[in-house]
């Protein structure tokens, strides 16, 4: 007998943006959700391929590791790709496996039917300017929203050169 567990997650359409990736079950806190699943390529190749929708070219699956390497959720991706970006998230991406995997964790108890969101925290190379702030808009409205999907410099520190993509 082969014993299968089913999935903490189902995909469906978000009321927030697109598709959305929602709790299947209540998710206790700290849980291991789901590994953010695509090729690996260079950043090289991410420049090459993007954008990948030129009706919508600030959304992308990228997913840039510490590594050096960036997954490419859309080239063998899976629901991972789904899960929207929050200000205020209830799960957080966490790089295991010495920089080469990704895994969706939760942040804290999930209740079935909610959400899942983390804070994509874009960091751009370059002067991030108010055009720049509103190609990457956040939608997600919670009280810590800082209308953009970017990571924003903290004042009087300096910025990391770090690029990073979305999910």
């Amino acid at each position: 007998m082969t014993l299968t567990s089913k999935p903490w997650h189902i995909v469906k359409q978000s009321t927030l943006h697109g598709t959305g990736v929602f709790a299947a079950s209540d998710i206790p806190a700290g849980t291991r959700i789901i590994e953010y699943g695509g090729r690996r390529i260079t950043p090289e190749q991410a420049d090459e391929r993007h954008p990948v929708n030129p009706d919508d070219p600030f959304h992308t699956f990228f997913f840039s590791l510490s590594s050096g390497k960036v997954i490419d959720g859309g080239d063998k991706g899976n629901d991972a790709r789904w899960i929207n970006h929050s200000c205020g998230p209830n799960c957080e991406a966490q790089e295991g496996a010495g920089g080469k995997r990704v895994y969706i964790v939760a942040l804290e108890d999930i209740p079935a039917g909610a959400e899942l969101f983390y804070d994509y925290g874009l960091v751009m190379e370059g002067r991030i300017t108010k055009k720049l702030r509103q190609q990457y808009q956040c939608l997600c409205g919670t009280p810590a929203c800082r209308g953009t999907m970017l990571a924003l410099p903290k004042r009087g520190k300096p910025r990391t050169t770090k690029t990073a993509a979305t999910g």
